[in-house]
């Protein structure tokens, strides 16, 4: 059993660890980062992501218009219907200007302002190549700058002491297990939405039918090493970012592909063929992250977006093809429900519609009424054949259940004590800020943002020796 002494250990691999460990190394302290996967497969989450949301006064290069920090914060506000810690909340929205040009300062590259169907171009800065070419960026400054990156090494266990952080590691690639002795240590290994038996824990049952968006690798290891060490551990397990993706995807890592952006264009049943909930609800990037627990809420975890010929060109093509038919009874038999509940529900929908000026670019006025389930907004008849349909289950992406941090990322003990050596960015600690809901790009921005105040305050605590 080898013993490794170093000054900042860093341990994860995606975009919070790397921002960390370069942070940590800007400011003097010599780095050495784990990460559990392969090489091929670094990055955790974030090789799956696409942008990160930021506000701006004016327009930049890679967002256009304006999106102020009050504006910010009500989105957030909204999605996690007033669950959110404002202080924190706008301590990482106003360090988004600041982030989106230290990125660039190590070579990330941002694609000009986005346009089209998924209306982020104001909100949201698009990494040129998504996110593994962010990732790579990363990885290839962390290199130039003479950061140790160790992979297949997947740490196991904490030792908090006042003077240093024992961590046990297990060396997947030499079979051995090694305990690294730091001087100051930042957590950054993601939640445990990839570990079934802790998600079977939390949900029970449905859990067997969730589809995991992301790594394999998210284990939450570190998270309950956390909660043995006495860290204090808060939110809801049940809790997290959680959309609905194509029933067709992987267990793991289907990504941002396997999400299916049409459901606000038409209508979502259940096995029942049966409405459940406004699919028009607000735009498609505030709400989208609403659906997978939604879908989880239904029988068997299952459910179908149904639109018809009208809509095709209007929304993002996910990963799989729709199913095709050129009736709702033909469309029905496809998918194994009931032809004539399909029917009634279809022709009781059209029935409630109440036609307006459908415009997918804003809250319009097509609305149905009369329903038990009423649409608000891009409400239309679904009656153009050919109709299409993608069969949907819960895709989670990261959990909520997290360990408390103060605004310098120092990790808080149950007994209220704070670690002056201990440290955690990214999904690990994003429960301080979210407790329910999702707004696009916000999980980047949270661990951007904390990633480099981990690293910057890991280095600061070893000069405090």
């Amino acid at each position: 059993m080898g013993e490794i002494n170093c000054d900042i250990l860093v341990i994860g691999g995606g975009n919070a660890a790397l921002c960390a460990a370069i942070s940590a190394k800007e400011n003097g302290a010599d780095v050495v980062m784990l990460e559990s996967s392969p090489k091929a497969w670094r990055g955790g989450n974030s090789q799956h992501t696409r942008n990160l949301r930021s506000m701006h006064y004016g327009p930049t290069d890679v967002l256009t218009d304006t999106y102020s920090e009050d504006e910010f914060f009500e989105d957030i506000y909204k999605v996690t219907k007033g669950q959110t810690n404002e202080e924190f909340a706008r301590y990482v929205i106003k360090n988004t200007p600041e982030v989106v040009k230290w990125a660039k300062s190590h070579g990330v590259r941002f694609q000009g302002s986005f346009g089209g169907t998924l209306q982020l171009g104001r909100t949201n800065a698009f990494f040129l190549g998504g996110g593994k070419s962010l990732v790579n960026s990363y990885y290839k400054e962390a290199k130039k700058m003479g950061i140790k990156v160790l992979y297949e090494h997947e740490a196991l266990s904490l030792d908090i002491q006042k003077e240093y952080i024992g961590v046990k590691v297990k060396d997947h690639a030499n079979a051995q297990i090694l305990n690294f002795k730091a001087d100051a240590c930042v957590i950054a290994s993601g939640g445990f939405e990839s570990n079934l038996d802790k998600l079977q824990e939390a949900w029970g049952k449905p859990a067997k039918n969730f589809l995991i968006r992301g790594t394999k690798f998210n284990q939450g290891k570190m998270l309950f090493a956390l909660k043995d060490a006495g860290a204090k551990i808060i939110g809801d397990p049940t809790q997290g970012h959680m959309v609905a993706i194509d029933a067709r995807a992987p267990k793991y890592d289907g990504g941002i592909a396997s999400r299916v952006d049409c459901v606000s264009l038409g209508i979502v049943v259940n096995k029942e063929a049966k409405r459940f909930y406004d699919e028009g609800e607000d735009f498609w990037p505030k709400r989208y992250a609403i659906w997978g627990r939604l879908v989880a809420s239904q029988e068997d975890q299952i459910g179908y977006s149904i639109t018809d010929h009208k809509v095709l060109k209007r929304y993002m093509p996910p990963l799989f093809e729709p199913v095709v038919a050129n009736s709702l009874d033909e469309l029905a038999d496809k998918m194994g429900l009931d032809a004539a509940a399909l029917r009634k529900t279809v022709d009781e929908y059209n029935a409630g519609v109440v036609e307006g000026k459908f415009d997918h670019t804003v809250l319009d006025d097509c609305h149905t009424e009369g329903l038990e389930v009423n649409k608000t907004h891009w409400a239309q008849k679904i009656d153009t054949p050919p109709f299409y349909c993608y069969p949907l289950r819960p895709g989670v992406t990261f959990t909520y259940l997290g360990v408390k941090v103060t605004k310098e990322a120092a990790v808080v003990m149950e007994n209220g004590e704070v670690c002056k050596n201990l440290f955690a960015a990214g999904e690990i600690m994003a429960g301080n800020i979210l407790s329910q809901g999702y707004c696009a790009g916000f999980g980047m921005s949270i661990g951007s943002v904390f990633g480099r105040i981990a690293g910057r305050e890991a280095a600061k605590s070893r000069e405090q020796k």
